[in-house]
């Protein structure tokens, strides 16, 4: 580690501002918590060792099986003068890995909860829909830092099952990532949106009713 263990949890919440944060603003902080993590823990390159957020002190991560049957993957909670984060048993390790990185940013965002998330949203459900994208986003972040899928990327290794082996991430969070980052485009699209790139461009032909385009609208 780069950073005195017992500090790095203070570190990274040192990062987020004590107000209200817009949504934008939120995943800001939390892409630069992820980055700080990564330097503090001297990692610098994939794939993360995420089980160094076990030996960070107050800490202690457990795996157990059946939280499926509640439908969760993973939760944490303060317990006993430590964090207790405890993860699904029965997820892929891939899923694992993400999940316990989704809790530690609960973890951080733990002091600031009644203030930093309060305007993102009129109804708690909604509100907690976000926050848990915001903690999904920093887990992307941190197992996935965008320098280095870009370096990655630039390097030839554009194909997302590759990608995904090389970050010991799943497909679809891989996909999700691609996107996000700008290096590829969401799949849904319409029809005529598949259509050749210079088919956008020709001149629409004259009809009885006067003009029409030959190809989608812009």
């Amino acid at each position: 580690m780069n950073g005195n263990p017992t500090s790095i949890i203070r570190q990274l919440r040192a990062l987020m501002p004590a107000r209200p944060l817009e949504e934008h603003e939120a995943s800001g902080v939390a892409e630069r918590q992820a980055t700080k993590l990564l330097d503090l823990l001297g990692i610098q390159e994939p794939a993360v060792d995420v089980g160094l957020i076990a030996d960070l002190p107050r800490v202690e991560v457990r795996v157990e099986p059946n939280l499926a049957v509640g439908g969760i993957s993973g939760f944490s909670q303060w317990s006993r003068g430590r964090w207790l984060i405890v993860v699904n048993r029965d997820d892929s390790p891939n899923r694992r890995r993400f999940t316990l990185s989704h809790e530690l940013k609960h973890v951080l965002d733990h002091p600031f909860i009644k203030v930093i998330y309060r305007d993102l949203a009129t109804s708690d459900a909604d509100r907690q829909r976000r926050i848990e994208q915001i903690c999904d986003h920093f887990a992307a972040c941190l197992l996935m830092p965008r320098n280095w899928v870009k370096r990655a990327w630039a390097n030839g290794v554009q194909d997302q099952v590759a990608l995904a082996t090389m970050f010991h991430v799943s497909e679809a969070a891989m996909a999700v990532r691609l996107q996000h980052i700008g290096l590829t485009e969401p799949h849904t699209r319409h029809a005529n949106q598949t259509k050749p790139i210079r088919s956008y461009f020709r001149t629409a032909p004259l009809t009885t009713c006067g003009l029409a385009l030959s190809g989608g609208h812009l």
